[in-house]
């Protein structure tokens, strides 16, 4: 009898193996409590992909298994959730990350533990510049990258008295930093007469919105995104602080951050965003079917995110024929694939996307924010030299 149970289970066992070795395991973090306006999005993005990439059979003959947690919004929670990932349900890969200084903690966790880490959504420059490592690739336009975008715009606009507005954390300070050099770079005689960096979440409207407007400047520089934005944009209204004066704003074009603004909507903000209802390219329609056919919805940009993050690894595991971390190092550096933006390239020299986006103007369309006059643009044209990107990132 102990013979037959015995071999019962070495059987059993046999078989769970079995079935393990035709599955790849993505473990992913992020902070989908204290996010959800991008997050919920995103992660039904990621399903669709998976979804898709199954029922055409898997990558290199096995099923994709996606395995989500959420890190809380805090760096020590994603960095035990990833070891928790990678040692209990032994994922293949890591992804994920929002947050700034979540990626960074995600991004020193890959370098400490050899692991392959893409991050797909924290936009800090240091995660792919200086704080950057051979095991971890960057999906989204970055912050130099998104401001690049906005400066040329900026300068346009011949303001020579700046205020700038930012979440007192990576994210923002990142933002900021860049945004200034390169304006001063392209506009000389510019002058930052004001600076308002409220903590993440926890933003004062009234006091930020008088600083500002004592100030008195020509134009205004913004960062916020999310509950603080929103909280920005209603104390703004109410105090006149945008009549006559210029706006430039990151990510405010975005769906998750731009519809809740509903009637409270500026005019004429300089944005970058995600026009869904605009883009008539074949690799997006065929994006936005599929999304709305599964979810009856539109996509936000957080959905274009996670589905592109999706078949980024699926990509990058099919080039490497295995998920060895190293093996899969070298695919993705130069990896090719088609997004619902279009081609996307890794840059082999930062390990960078140049995945773009869209820069235009807000308009309140019968109590409804929408973008306007938009473009897209490539965020590969958006890059500082090899020169320069090898002295900001440190050797592999």
């Amino acid at each position: 009898m102990k013979r037959i149970v015995t071999a019962a289970l070495l059987a059993l066992c046999a078989t769970g193996a079995a079935l393990a070795q035709g599955v790849i395991k993505i473990g992913e973090v992020n902070s989908y409590k204290v996010q959800p306006a991008f997050l919920e999005p995103y992660k039904k993005g990621m399903e669709l992909a998976v979804e898709e990439i199954n029922a055409a059979g898997g990558v290199n003959g096995k099923k994709l298994q996606l395995i989500t947690r959420d890190d809380n919004g805090s760096p020590g929670d994603a960095v035990r959730a990833a070891e928790e990932l990678v040692s209990r349900e032994q994922v293949d890969v890591l992804a994920g990350g929002f947050l700034s200084n979540i990626g960074l903690a995600l991004t020193d966790f890959a370098k400490q533990r050899k692991f392959f880490y893409l991050a797909s959504e924290p936009l800090t420059d240091k995660i792919v510049w200086g704080n950057g490592n051979k095991y971890t690739f960057r999906l989204r336009p970055s912050t130099y990258m998104q401001s690049a975008m906005l400066v040329p715009e900026a300068a346009k606009l011949k303001k020579k008295r700046w205020a700038v507005v930012y979440p007192n954390y990576e994210y923002g300070q990142s933002a900021v930093s860049t945004f200034k050099a390169l304006l001063k770079a392209a506009q000389p005689d510019v002058e930052f007469v004001a600076e308002q960096a409220p903590p993440l979440g926890r933003l004062d409207p009234g006091s930020v919105v008088q600083a500002l407007a004592d100030a008195k400047p020509d134009a205004i520089f913004n960062v916020l995104f999310g509950a603080d934005l929103a909280k920005f944009v209603r104390e703004g209204n109410t105090r006149g602080l945008f009549q006559g004066r210029e706006v430039v704003s990151m990510l405010t074009g975005e769906p998750e951050y731009l519809d809740p603004l509903k009637d409270e909507t500026p005019n004429g903000w300089i944005v970058t965003g995600y026009p869904w209802y605009g883009v008539q390219t074949p690799e997006h329609k065929s994006f936005f079917i599929a999304y709305h056919k599964k979810y009856n919805d539109y996509p936000r940009l957080g959905s274009v995110v996670g589905y592109s993050a999706i078949y980024s690894l699926a990509a990058g595991i099919k080039k490497a024929k295995s998920t060895e971390t190293e093996k899969l190092v070298a695919a993705f550096r130069g990896l090719e694939l088609m997004t619902p933006f279009g081609k996307t390239v890794f840059r082999p020299q930062d390990h960078q996307s140049t995945m773009g986006a869209y820069v235009g103007k807000t308009k309140n369309e019968g109590g409804k924010g929408t973008m306007v006059d938009y473009v897209y643009l490539d965020g590969a044209k958006f890059q500082p030299s090899d020169a320069e990107v090898k002295k900001l990132r440190p050797a592999d």
